[in-house]
């Protein structure tokens, strides 16, 4: 077996450098190679592109994350914080940031997540806006009456043991005295404490509006909420498979197309196409296997192997990674041998090619009675072990006096 992985790794190069079995020179290397990389990069643009135009569950469900976000929590002015970015007309509309998000995609945005950007657009009244604008002048004059008073703090300690040292008081470096700034942090104070219950009152003016209360209303219903939920888990299950197809769709025409021009090229001789379209094919399998196997660690595959262990062992997720270290050798071998007894099989090659004339190793067109191939080399006959005559390698029986023959060694 790890010889056939060698000699199969030898042809791979041979193919990648070569043209007519001949070898390319460093510039025209270095050109394919300059071309591959640019290829590359496009085909990766492409995947992403087509990846992602199917949308996301986070777009099909945009409300899923706020609304989960506000039933954990449980700080008392939950409610207050979702309405007040609600009603501030400096923020953008949810209705119209779904809208953008959905522009020339495929699918579309649930119909619970429309309804619950309808109803919290709907805050944004003027009356409430107007509400908002006050209670934020409120809370601004709250923090310069809150600054004033730590500053006054300060130069009441200093202004206070002047007093009571006697200091003159045209030589304090405060310019309130003591009683002037007590009597000022009072009034201050009281100045804070009105605005407060002020802010309060507005609080409730804003949660108790018809638009804030049909919002929160909304918010708490469970039902609505389980279906967003379902919805979102579901998607999210499905998300990376369908990710993965259009992206194989997005592929396959283009291996299809690199593979056919490959075969006709090597039908007819076309050396310098037979090599560029190798090394397309080599480069649209490239990430056909690496989307592959990012889809084993995040597809359904990864999420049913997930759950199976989680069953059975609980937390022990690390489990999952020693499955696949035996899961991904063994898949690998099944294709290895898959491939060596269906698509590389020396013998089922050899027949095909017989018949065409053509060489039995490099494929070659052959002229009539040619045992060694012009182009590789290689003897295409073995002595028959009955009648001693030559047969050809690889088909089971000779074609002489029809004795069955061992299989030929091709190295």
């Amino acid at each position: 077996m790890f010889y056939r992985l060698c000699r199969s790794l030898r042809r791979f190069f041979h193919r990648s450098r070569t043209i007519n079995n001949e070898p390319l020179n460093k510039v025209s290397l270095v050109v394919i190679i300059l071309i591959d990389i640019f290829i590359l990069t496009n085909v990766f643009i492409g995947l992403n592109d087509i990846g992602q135009w199917y949308m996301a569950p986070s777009e099909v469900y945009p409300c899923y994350a706020e609304w989960d976000s506000y039933r954990d929590q449980t700080a008392e002015d939950k409610d207050f914080n979702l309405v007040r970015w609600a009603a501030d007309e400096n923020n953008v509309g949810l209705k119209q940031q779904y809208g953008w998000t959905a522009v020339d995609r495929l699918g579309e945005i649930n119909s619970v997540c429309l309804q619950y950007a309808d109803t919290k657009d709907a805050i944004k009244q003027p009356s409430n806006t107007n509400r908002l604008e006050q209670l934020n002048g409120k809370e601004d004059a709250i923090a310069t009456l809150e600054n004033t008073n730590r500053t006054i703090r300060q130069q009441y300690d200093s202004t206070l043991l002047e007093e009571i040292a006697e200091q003159p008081r045209d030589q304090s470096i405060n310019l309130t005295s003591a009683a002037q700034a007590k009597a000022t942090l009072t009034e201050n104070e009281a100045q804070i404490t009105a605005l407060k219950a002020e802010i309060t009152t507005l609080k409730d003016e804003l949660l108790s509006s018809s638009e804030s209360a049909a919002f929160l209303t909304l918010l708490n219903q469970d039902s609505a909420f389980q279906t967003i939920e379902q919805g979102y888990d579901r998607a999210s299950f499905w998300y990376p498979s369908i990710q993965l197809a259009f992206q194989a769709i997005f592929l396959v025409p283009l291996i299809l197309v690199a593979f056919g021009g490959y075969t006709i090229a090597q039908r007819k001789r076309y050396g310098l196409i037979a090599l560029i379209s190798w090394h397309l094919l080599v480069i649209f399998f490239i990430p056909l296997i690496l989307k592959a196997f990012e889809f084993m660690q995040m597809g359904v595959l990864f999420t049913a192997v997930f759950n199976i262990v989680t069953v059975l062992f609980g937390r022990l997720l690390f489990l999952v990674s020693y499955i696949y270290i035996l899961l991904i050798p063994l898949l690998g071998f099944g294709m290895i041998k898959f491939a060596q007894r269906f698509i590389f099989n020396p013998k089922l090659q050899a027949a095909g090619r017989i018949q065409k004339s053509r060489c039995i190793k490099c494929a070659k067109k052959l002229q009539a009675h040619d045992s060694h191939c012009p182009h590789c080399g290689y003897h295409q006959h073995q002595e028959c072990n009955h009648c001693h005559q030559p047969t050809y390698k690889y088909l089971p029986y000779c074609h002489h006096c029809g004795t069955a023959q061992p299989v030929a060694n091709t190295r």
